[in-house]
């Protein structure tokens, strides 16, 4: 049976860092797990008289977030006190990420951060597993029992970590290629070739997941690229033949399109160049990014890459995209650099939608597209419905929630076209 959403409906046409604008509808119209249609709530009825009607007065109807750069393994450690990136790994991830060997333990946690992040308005995620294939399977599982649209690859380390998290260049490979023969494809799920960071694997193997990636293109490929000074220090010791932190990938054969980099804040002008040059994609993470303290993103970076949008759980302090967007407004003004609310709810949906090159399938409400939606109060307590009282437009109704909103403010979800 088809379904009749009422409330303001959003949607945008083109993107929205290049002349791209919004829109508002009155009605979607869903069947069959996809987007049938946007527009008059009358037109709409009349194409499918027997449609079941939720109307949702004057929340705001939106393609479900997509959090483009998430380690589910850290759902646990969210919020632990740290002081830099590498104290933080040794001193709270990696021991967590321990604990991964066990397959119970991995069941356990993946489900609780679906939960979690679809309490949030979280539909879809690109996410780090650990070196453990059991967790990978149980990410997959975890997500397909939910009918999500998920991204998600082991983890490859295989030095600059304890030894219960390391793998080999060869073992790396053999794990990547038998999982990714297993689940990419199936379903909504994808599997994206995942070294940690430079730092944590060798050149041997990164060449060896540049030789996987090279044997299956149509998968993403993920991995951090220049989050703190001190890193790109290290890799500079680490990779002394290396131009920068960028050619520590590009050499062997991690750059092109389908890369997409976690957090990039210290790029250098070449480093620059090449990204837009191969089509690869950036993801901001502002809340793990003051949380630790590693710096301020360009967002002008959106004018010539496509860049998506993360909460970088456990780094982040937040499984919110609205905190996200939140602390994304934020840091551009630390840099001068004003950011529409338009422009902040187009990264958190249609912009890691492209980040993630699936923007063909979800992260909009326009006919043909995976009916993921998230339905938004817009006044969800009482300080951000006394702000919204006053508004003139729509974005200053939705930028309060933006602002001030959680999980309070998330009144329905809707996967595939169907009520969480």
């Amino acid at each position: 049976m088809a379904n009749l959403l009422l409330g303001q409906v959003l949607s945008f046409e083109g993107d929205l860092f290049a002349g791209g604008s919004a829109r508002v509808d009155e009605a979607l119209l869903i069947e069959d797990g996809r987007v049938l249609a946007v527009g008059p709530a009358a037109r709409l009825r009349a194409l499918r008289p027997g449609a079941r009607v939720t109307d949702y007065g004057r929340d705001l109807i939106s393609a479900g977030f997509i959090d483009a750069h998430v380690h589910f393994p850290q759902t646990a450690i969210i919020a632990s006190w740290g002081k830099r990136l590498i104290d933080w790994l040794n001193s709270y991830t990696f021991p967590e990420e321990m604990r991964f060997a066990d397959p119970a333990y991995a069941e356990e946690v993946a489900g609780r951060y679906f939960d979690l992040a679809l309490a949030h308005g979280t539909t879809s995620m690109c996410s780090y597993a650990t070196i453990h294939p059991a967790s990978v399977e149980a990410f997959f599982d975890g997500a397909a029992a939910r009918g999500l649209r998920v991204f998600a690859g082991k983890t490859c380390m295989d030095r600059n970590a304890p030894e219960g998290l390391r793998d080999t260049a060869q073992s790396a490979y053999d794990d990547s290629k038998r999982l990714l023969e297993k689940w990419h494809g199936v379903g909504r799920l994808s599997y994206v070739i995942t070294p940690r960071f430079s730092p944590t694997s060798t050149p041997e193997q990164l060449a060896a997941l540049g030789a996987l990636w090279r044997e299956y293109p149509d998968c993403l490929m993920q991995t951090h690229l220049s989050e703190q000074t001190d890193e790109i220090e290290w890799v500079r010791s680490l990779f002394p033949q290396a131009r920068d932190y960028l050619d520590t990938y590009e050499t062997q054969g991690l750059l092109r399109e389908g890369a997409v980099y976690g957090h990039a804040i210290h790029l250098t002008p070449r480093e620059r160049a090449r990204l837009a040059e191969a089509g690869a994609s950036l993801v901001h993470c502002p809340t793990s990014n003051t949380f630790i303290g590693s710096g301020l993103f360009d967002m002008g970076l959106a004018g010539s890459l496509r860049v998506g949008l993360a909460t970088d759980t456990g780094g982040g302090s937040s499984f919110s995209m609205l905190r996200t967007m939140a602390a994304a407004y934020e840091v551009a003004q630390l840099r001068g650099q004003a950011l529409h609310p338009s422009q902040l709810w187009w990264l958190a949906t249609c912009g890691s939608a492209r980040a993630l090159r699936c923007e063909d399938r979800i992260g909009n409400l326009s006919p043909g597209m995976e009916a993921d939606v998230v339905v938004v109060n817009l006044a969800s307590t009482g300080a951000i419905e006394q702000a919204t009282r006053r508004a003139e437009s729509l974005w200053e109704q939705v930028f309060p929630t933006v602002m001030m909103g959680d999980d309070r403010a998330i009144r329905a979800v809707w996967v595939a076209g169907r009520p969480r």
